[in-house]
C-alpha cells in the first residue's frame, strides 16, 4: 500500500450498520482502530488510540511547496485541518503514515513478527491455496499448492482473508457462487450463492501535472545519479529523506458541493511526477502531481474466475465512471485541482500545466480524459458483501451465508467503500475478526461446560 492511514468517515460505517450489519457502526469500530494504533504524534486527547502495534506518525518531511500548498488551499476556499482521522475529515492535510523511523510499519511487522513463535500458530509462506474444501454445507479445509507438490490443511473453522480480487475468485473456484459463472467453467455447483464476485468498487485516480519553476521543491531529481546515492544513504543512516515517505506527503479531502455533509473527493499532493507508470521512472524535469478520486464511487463492476484454473488471472471489470454521480464528481474535482494551483500562492512554484494540458476545459473533455488516462487506486473491496439479503455473500459475524466453518475477513466484506485508503478499514476488520471469533469460542465453551453438567 501506499502506507497512507486513513480511517475513513464515521458516517462510512453508520452506513454499514443501517445496511444490515450490526456491530459495524462507528461507535463499534471507533475502540476497534484505537486498539490497533499508537498514534505517534497525538497525546490521546482527540479520540486517537496511543497504544496500539501500529505505529501511525504525521509526514515530518518540510518542504517549502508545502507551505505554498496549504496557502492555496485556504486562498481556494478549502479549511486545513489538524487531524482528518479525527470525527471530521474534511481540509488540507498533512499525511499520516503507516512508517515509524523510516520503517513500514506493516501488518506482519506490527502483528505476526510478535507471534511468530506460538506454538499454536504456523505459517506456510510460498503458498497457493487452490480450493476451499466441503464436506455438505461444512467447510472442512483447504487445498494448496507449494511448488509442485499439493498439500492439505484441515480445520474446524477456515477464515478467507486473500482480499477483494482473490477471495471472491477462491470461493468460485471451490464451487461457491453463482450457478452460470461456475457451470460456464465446468465447475460442479457446490453452493449457489451469486453475490460473490459483485458489488466491485475502486477508486478511479486521475492526475495533473504541473511543471515548476523552482528545481529545489521538486523530488524529480532525487531519483537519478548523486541525487538518489545521497537519499539512499540518508535513509539508511538517518531513516529519513525521499525514500521514508508515503505515496504522497498531503491530502485534501474536500466537498464538490458546499451542501454535502461530508467530503466525496480525496487528493494527493504530491511534489514529483512519474514518466511512466510502467517503469515508475520520475520526469526529467521539475513537476507535481495532484491526484484525485472520488471516495465513495457509486459505479458497480465484478470479479469473476475465467477458467477453473486456480493459477490463472481472474476476470476485472471495473466499470468505472457508469454513474453520472461519479462522473460528476470527478469533473469537479479535477477542476478543484486545478483551482488550487491557479491562487496567487503557487505563483512563485507554478509553471504550466503539462498533463493534460490547460487546453481541456469543458466538462465533456475533461470527462472523456478521465476516462481515457486514469488509473485505479489499487483499492479493490467489496466483491464478498456483508450483509443479510441475498445480494450478500457474509453475515455480519463474517460467516459465509449457507455454510457452516467458513468467514470472510478482508476488504471484500466491505458493504460500500470507506471515504479513503482501504489499508486502514482492512486492518480492522482483522481486528473485528478477532473479537468475533473469541466471542464465539467462549459461547461454545460456556454451552459445552452446561452441556456436561446437565
Amino acid at each position: 500500500n501506499g502506507l497512507v492511514w486513513v480511517r475513513g468517515q464515521p458516517q462510512d460505517y453508520d452506513t454499514w450498520e443501517k445496511m444490515g450489519a450490526r456491530g459495524w457502526g462507528w461507535r463499534d469500530l471507533a475502540p476497534i482502530f484505537n486498539r490497533i494504533e499508537h498514534f505517534v504524534d497525538g497525546d490521546g486527547s482527540n479520540g486517537r488510540g496511543t497504544e496500539g502495534p501500529l505505529k501511525v506518525t504525521v509526514v515530518g518531511d518540510q518542504n517549502p511547496l508545502y507551505d505554498a500548498l496549504f496557502d492555496a488551499a485556504r486562498a481556494a476556499g478549502y479549511p486545513v485541518n489538524p487531524d482528518y482521522n479525527s470525527l471530521d475529515q474534511e481540509g488540507v492535510v498533512k499525511t499520516q503514515a503507516s512508517i515509524y523511523q523510516g520503517r513500514r510499519m506493516s501488518v506482519a511487522h506490527c502483528y505476526l513478527e510478535p507471534a511468530r513463535r506460538r506454538s499454536n500458530l504456523h505459517i506456510v509462506t510460498q503458498a497457493h491455496v487452490t480450493q476451499i474444501l466441503l464436506d455438505g454445507k461444512r467447510c472442512t479445509g483447504v487445498t494448496y499448492r507449494r511448488g509442485s507438490e499439493q498439500f492439505t490443511a484441515l480445520a474446524h473453522e477456515t477464515i478467507l482473508c486473500a482480499g477483494g480480487v482473490a477471495s471472491p475468485q477462491l470461493l468460485e473456484l471451490s464451487g461457491i457462487g453463482n450457478p452460470q459463472i461456475l457451470q460456464q467453467h465446468g465447475i460442479d455447483v457446490k453452493h449457489a450463492l451469486p453475490a460473490v464476485g459483485e458489488n466491485f468498487r475502486d477508486h478511479l485516480n486521475a492526475r495533473i501535472v504541473w511543471r515548476l519553476k523552482d528545481p529545489r521543491v521538486s523530488y524529480n531529481h532525487m531519483a537519478r545519479g548523486l541525487g538518489a546515492v545521497t537519499q539512499m544513504m540518508k535513509y539508511v543512516t538517518t531513516g529519513t529523506g525521499f525514500m521514508s515517505l508515503p505515496s504522497a506527503p498531503m491530502l485534501a479531502f474536500l466537498k464538490t458541493d458546499p451542501a454535502m455533509a461530508t467530503p466525496d473527493v480525496q487528493m494527493h499532493l504530491v511534489p514529483y511526477s512519474i514518466k511512466d507508470p510502467k517503469t515508475r521512472k520520475l520526469q526529467d524535469f521539475p513537476s507535481m502531481t495532484i491526484a484525485c478520486y472520488q471516495l465513495r464511487p457509486e459505479s458497480l463492476g465484478s470479479i469473476h474466475i475465467r477458467s477453473a484454473d486456480p493459477l490463472a488471472q481472474p476476470s476485472i471489470r471495473f466499470n468505472f465512471l457508469s454513474d453520472p454521480i461519479d462522473q460528476r464528481a470527478m469533473v469537479d474535482g479535477f477542476r478543484m485541482m486545478r483551482r488550487i494551483v491557479a491562487t496567487a500562492a503557487m505563483d512563485r512554484y507554478r509553471d504550466a500545466e503539462v498533463s493534460p494540458g490547460e487546453h481541456l476545459q469543458s466538462d465533456h473533455d475533461i470527462l472523456e480524459w478521465i476516462r481515457a488516462n486514469a488509473h485505479t487506486a489499487y483499492h479493490p473491496m467489496g466483491t464478498c458483501r456483508m450483509g443479510p439479503g441475498s445480494d450478500a455473500v457474509v453475515d455480519h459475524k463474517l460467516r459465509v451465508h449457507g455454510l457452516a466453518g467458513l468467514r470472510v475477513a478482508d476488504a471484500s466484506i466491505f458493504p460500500t467503500m470507506p471515504s479513503g485508503n482501504t489499508n486502514a478499514p482492512a486492518i480492522m476488520v482483522g481486528e473485528k475478526a478477532a473479537d468475533i471469533l473469541r466471542a464465539s469460542h467462549a459461547l461454545q465453551k460456556r454451552i459445552q461446560g452446561e452441556l456436561e453438567v446437565a
